[in-house]
């Protein structure tokens, strides 16, 4: 496949970057580590367990009980009423404290401060059989998240800036490397949900390209551009079709991490892992109209695709001894004048011909071709992630993300790495009977079934398009990828959701012996 670069992306042959970079524009806190407070802290946080209010260092629990503090995981009391403030943090019952309470806490932390500048976090004497390092790692994660904010488009930017906060540890060279990977997960993150929450109309395919060509490359990954030329003569029908009522061409952005010391499978190659990642930069239905109230957050249907890109970026720092690529298809899906008809049929890159009978079930069309290209070489695992179903949202929620598959080991993993990470999935089916509502009269299949268990068929949809033999897990994160209040350390709008089980994924990947945080 030929490389490029990004190309204009205007029919007038100018760039319509926005006046900051894609992917800038936000703020978050420091982190550091510390042995002890530092004098010049405003304000220091005091751990309290549900089950120890009595226990509460320098607090008599008559001062928790009237302001109703019952020490549930993330709730907050501000007591300043002297030199140095307190906020009482809760973390839940004592024999429950894991990774997500102090993740949890450190973002209530955050959001708790109020303007005050300095402050530090001191690790409770319990962690329930964490190290230090793990649980000021789920600390640093929970101050950067909970402290996000995204003021790229505000003609003021809010005064306060964002707090720099010391976690307190008994050893901090011992707690340094955990922390240094916690902080990398959460500038993954961070990146990942300014990409999501950058207005369609500025990031376009190509500068979604360049921001993560730039990020990728300072990061010590090799980096392909397709342009829209190079798609169409790779045979990459879908994403032509999704892009035919566009004005902006197209990208597929195809990035390789090759660590030191790759791990290799029994032939001596290195064992090998792809990410796909749905990238619709912005979602009006197609033709298949999308009504106003659905269609405003549809700057977020590249969220997939966000996800990927960041963890591959921070693979590096993460220390990931298994060898990753990602394919990230990038487009929007528009109403001009030769936008794909329903009733349309296109010919994957695998040569299956497509009827596109809804224009705004897209997504699953540009996965296909990106799956092709992940399976064409011998790969160990493919997950994908996409913002792909309103189904999943009313089966499961916002929360929680659907995952299905073809291989109950990769599942497991996914589930494992989700439940370290802190995001929540819940398995799905792939039911091979609902197959048959795929089957097209005029082409090798539609791209719809009925109007009931629309997730599941996307599902098989997308197995199609799965190379024979390929253990493949599809994550459908429509619901927590973009937020309609703040939860936690989850800002409303863009989460990030999915950059974190993929680092733990990948992380742990041939590592054997090792049992994973506690969440």
């Amino acid at each position: 496949m030929p490389r490029t670069s990004a190309a204009p992306s205007s029919p007038d042959g100018s760039d319509r970057r926005p006046s900051h970079a894609a992917g800038a524009g936000s703020s978050v806190p420091t982190v550091t580590l510390g042995r002890s407070v530092p004098a010049g802290a405003a304000v220091v946080s005091v751990p309290a367990f549900a089950d120890r209010l009595t226990k509460v260092d320098g607090v008599r629990k008559a001062v928790l009980d009237r302001a109703g503090f019952a020490g549930r995981v993330g709730q907050t009391l501000v007591l300043d009423d002297g030199d140095r403030a307190r906020v009482v943090v809760g973390l839940g019952p004592a024999a429950q404290v894991g990774t997500t309470a102090l993740r949890k806490a450190g973002a209530a932390f955050t959001k708790a401060l109020r303007g005050y500048r300095r402050a530090a976090f001191v690790l409770p004497a319990e962690l329930g059989g964490l190290t230090e390092g793990q649980a000021a790692g789920a600390v640093a994660e929970g101050v950067v998240l909970g402290g996000y904010r995204f003021d790229a488009y505000r003609s003021q930017a809010p005064s306060k800036a964002p707090a720099a906060v010391t976690v307190v540890v008994g050893d901090a060279r011992a707690a340094r490397p955990a922390l240094e990977r916690a902080l990398a997960a959460a500038d993954a993150v961070t990146f990942a949900r300014n990409l999501v929450n950058e207005p369609g109309g500025a990031l376009t395919p190509a500068v979604f390209a360049e921001a993560v060509t730039e990020r990728a490359s300072a990061a010590g990954l090799t980096v392909e551009v397709l342009d829209a030329d190079a798609i169409a003569a790779a045979g990459l029908g879908g994403i032509v079709a999704v892009n035919k009522g566009s004005v902006h061409p197209p990208r597929l952005v195809h990035l390789t991490y090759e660590p030191a010391e790759p791990l290799l499978d029994d032939d001596g190659d290195p064992v090998t892992v792809a990410l796909v990642g749905k990238g619709i930069t912005f979602d009006s239905g197609g033709l298949s109209l999308k009504p106003a109230d659905g269609m405003m957050d549809m700057k977020c249907d590249m969220a997939g695709a966000a996800a990927v890109s960041a963890a591959m970026c921070a693979l590096p720092a993460s220390g990931v001894q298994v060898r990753v690529e990602s394919w990230t298809p990038l487009t929007d899906n528009m109403t001009g004048g030769d936008a794909q008809r329903p009733g349309d049929v296109f010919t994957a890159r695998n040569g299956r011909t497509v009827e596109v009978l809804n224009t705004d079930a897209e997504g699953r069309l540009v996965l296909a071709d990106a799956l092709c290209l992940a399976t064409e070489s011998k790969k160990a695992a493919v997950v994908d992630l996409a913002t792909l179903t309103g189904a999943c949202m009313v089966a499961l929620g916002d929360k929680i993300a659907g995952i299905l598959g073809n291989d109950d080991g990769l599942l497991g993993d996914v589930e494992e790495a989700a439940e370290v990470a802190g995001e929540r999935v819940w398995q799905l089916p792939l039911p091979a009977d609902y197959r048959a509502q795929l089957d097209s009269n005029v082409a090798d299949l539609k791209n719809i079934g009925t109007r009931f268990g629309g997730t599941l068929t996307a599902g098989l949809f997308l197995q199609e398009f799965v190379a024979d033999g390929t253990p493949w897990v599809h994550m459908d994160i429509a619901g927590p990828a973009f937020q309609a209040a703040e939860d936690g350390e989850h800002p409303k709008g863009a989460t990030g959701f999915g950059v974190r089980t993929l680092l733990a994924l990948l992380s742990g990947w041939g590592v054997d012996g090792e049992e994973p945080d506690e969440a």
